[in-house]
């Protein structure tokens, strides 16, 4: 079993019919992780993330509160 095999994929984002976001969650060696990665055509690109859980809440926090200062302006 390789490193990645426990990831499942938990949503995407369709840009056009060539490109997506995937968004996946698992274990990567042990750790409980969250991976936002832009595909192209069914491979991975180099673009994209990869954040523990306590780092994807602190990211995640952020972008509420822009998102929700945004919708007040």
């Amino acid at each position: 079993m390789d490193k990645l095999s426990e990831l499942e994929q938990i949503g995407r984002i369709v840009r056009n019919s060539n490109e997506e976001v995937i968004i996946q969650c698992g274990k990567y060696w042990n750790i409980d992780i969250v991976d936002i990665r832009w595909f192209k055509g069914d491979k991975p690109t180099s673009k994209g993330i990869r954040l523990n859980r306590d780092e994807a809440i602190k990211v995640l926090n952020l972008l509420r509160r822009e998102l929700d200062e945004e919708n007040k302006n």
